[in-house]
């Protein structure tokens, strides 16, 4: 199913504005990977499999997630479906704790390694908390994309001022930072006023929004059924899953309710429209998934079509709950 594609920043690579985002893929691997339990293969592969025939044409991973499993299993799922390197974009990520930039030099085969044929069009710094400057990182990033190891650049969970220093520093070496991925929801919308929504437009810079739904939060189903979050790991911790923030949060969800039913669609779907269409092609989205039929909302996300009066109601109620919530 072909879908509209957006550019990856400046790049010449363009991406659907839904990615699919495979952390679950971490085979319960590493400390990373802890947080799922482990997918068997042929679940992995159903789920890239919907994906693809959803048009989906992109796919993010990292080493963080299963110390490369996750990276491995996604590669063997797109060959078991015969899916060219050509026709897929992959985003990876490097790990840079207790790191300097020069180990990206040296463990860049690594993840090449683990993609098995697929090549990296997204390179990532993970965090900004390595022993080297963002400066440094930077360089040898453009030294991978001189040797024709990846093809684009970008960063996650930077400081406004860490994009910024990052985007200067590859425009001196003819090349541009093409994206940011950045915690990003109805329910957390710290971007937009910290600065990074607004330089990121002003650079031309991606967004690239993880937990979208909030673990599920924005699926309604916990407001359903409040109980089922003592069998979901590590969310019984977050204060966003207990009754009384769900209260909060209940007049977003019936709003989404309401409208994924004028529309014939999900409130997952309806959350992840909004979030790759209101701020234009700035956003894009990878949601996860962890079961074959999750897929269905990161598809319909992207083929409904809600109205400007619908996509500020959604913005006016989400600000008040998150006014509710701090």
């Amino acid at each position: 199913m072909k879908q509209r594609t957006v550019p990856l920043g400046k790049t010449e690579i363009r991406i659907t504005p839904v990615g699919l985002g495979t952390w679950q893929f971490s085979g319960g691997k590493g400390m990373a990977g802890s947080f799922w339990k482990a997918i068997p293969p042929d679940i992995t592969n159903e789920i890239v499999k919907n994906a693809l025939e959803g048009g989906i044409n992109w796919f993010d991973t990292a080493e963080a997630y299963g110390r490369g499993h996750s990276e491995a299993s996604l590669a063997k799922a797109l060959k078991t479906h015969n899916i060219s390197p050509d026709d897929v974009v992959i985003a990876t990520k490097w790990w840079p704790l207790f790191r300097r930039a020069k180990n990206m030099l040296r463990t860049v085969d690594d993840r090449l390694h683990h993609l098995n044929g697929y090549g990296i069009d997204l390179f990532q710094v993970h965090t900004p908390f390595g022993f080297s400057p963002v400066e440094a990182e930077m360089k040898a990033m453009a030294r991978l994309a001189e040797q024709g190891k990846i093809r684009s650049v970008g960063v996650s969970n930077f400081s406004a001022n860490q994009m910024v220093r990052a985007h200067k520093t590859l425009r001196k070496m003819g090349l541009t930072l093409a994206s940011h991925q950045v915690k990003y929801s109805l329910l957390d919308r710290k971007i937009e006023k910290n600065g990074i929504l607004q330089t990121a437009k002003k650079l031309g810079i991606t967004l690239i929004a993880y937990s979208p739904l909030e673990q599920g939060i924005l699926t309604g189903k916990f407001h359903r059924d409040p109980d089922r979050i003592r069998f979901t790991g590590y969310r019984k911790w977050r204060k966003l899953f207990h009754r009384p923030a769900l209260q909060k949060t209940l007049p977003l969800i019936r709003l989404l309710e309401e409208i994924a039913e004028n529309h014939g669609t999900t409130p997952a779907a309806i959350a992840l429209h909004w979030t790759i269409r209101f701020h234009g092609d700035t956003v894009v989205a990878i949601p996860g998934a962890s079961k074959p039929g999750h897929i269905q909302a990161h598809s319909e996300a992207m083929r409904i079509d809600l109205g400007e009066e619908e996509l500020h109601q959604i913005n006016a109620t989400s600000k008040t709950v998150c006014r509710e919530l701090s």
